[in-house]
């Protein structure tokens, strides 16, 4: 945990600091895993399949940030559902995303295609959401990433009632280094730690993988879709196609 200066002039920029130390070491040692999520994600883009990203609690921003987003891939399929989200009840949404069954009925509600791949995101590793979207997508022989801290999901085995959570169900799993707890910083005269990392660094491991599996696919020559932000000239004109090529499957388009 970053410490910081009893004036707090150091708290801001250890965190900051912090930050961008997790980037540089995703980039090393989480290169393998990253490579792999890029394959499986391209594959899914040269079978036009879909990418279904969910997250619940703040972890649904990852979801988000990877969804029509310019730079993004229009293949992404953010799984919202708003009971899982803060902004009606935060609270009640710690307990829904804790409560036997949602997930399963989240995907039976998706039914997903044999070529879509389910990009999940829990730090813990261990939402009971996440782990039945997990074990639901295995069983239909879908491709499942997951991203979490590793340290975090050590941390809180004892906290669930799941024997098996995502780095135990994953094909593929990629750690965010993030500390338990998420929040890393020690502010002076705040007895919990502050400034959170996982969502500035899911944000970054959304983007790579989109990246590296769009490469991927255009050198296969299925050059996938790409939105253009719509606040540059021709952006909207641009993203026409790649509306059209996925509303109807994309939900939220």
């Amino acid at each position: 945990m970053t410490d910081a200066h009893a004036d707090g002039s150091a708290t801001s920029s250890g965190f900051l600091a912090q930050v961008a130390s997790l980037l540089g070491r995703l980039a090393d040692e989480q290169k393998d895993a990253l490579a792999a999520a890029a394959q499986a994600v391209s594959r899914t883009l040269i079978n036009d399949g879909l990418v279904h990203v969910f997250g619940s609690g703040h972890s649904h921003m990852v979801a988000l940030e990877g969804f029509y987003r310019a730079g993004g891939l229009a293949a992404v399929d953010p799984v919202l559902v708003e009971s899982l989200m803060l902004h009606g009840n935060a609270v009640l949404s710690t307990a829904v995303e804790r409560t036997a069954g949602i997930g399963r009925a989240v995907f039976t509600d998706l039914a997903p295609g044999g070529d879509d791949t389910f990009i999940l995101v829990s730090n813990s590793g261990r939402n009971q959401v996440a782990v039945e979207l997990a074990l639901a997508a295995r069983a239909q022989g879908l491709t499942v990433i997951a991203i979490v801290s590793r340290a975090h999901a050590a941390s809180t085995a004892h906290l669930h009632l799941n024997d098996a959570g995502l780095v135990e169900l994953a094909d593929i799993v990629i750690d965010n280094l993030g500390a338990a707890g998420d929040a890393a910083t020690a502010v002076p005269g705040v007895a919990a730690p502050m400034g959170p990392t996982s969502t500035a660094t899911g944000a970054a491991i959304i983007h790579a993988i989109a990246m590296d599996a769009a490469a991927i696919a255009a050198a296969a020559g299925q050059t996938p879709a790409v939105f253009t932000s719509s606040n540059v000239p021709g952006g909207d004109e641009l993203n026409v196609a790649a509306i059209a090529r996925y509303r109807g499957r994309v939900r939220s388009l």
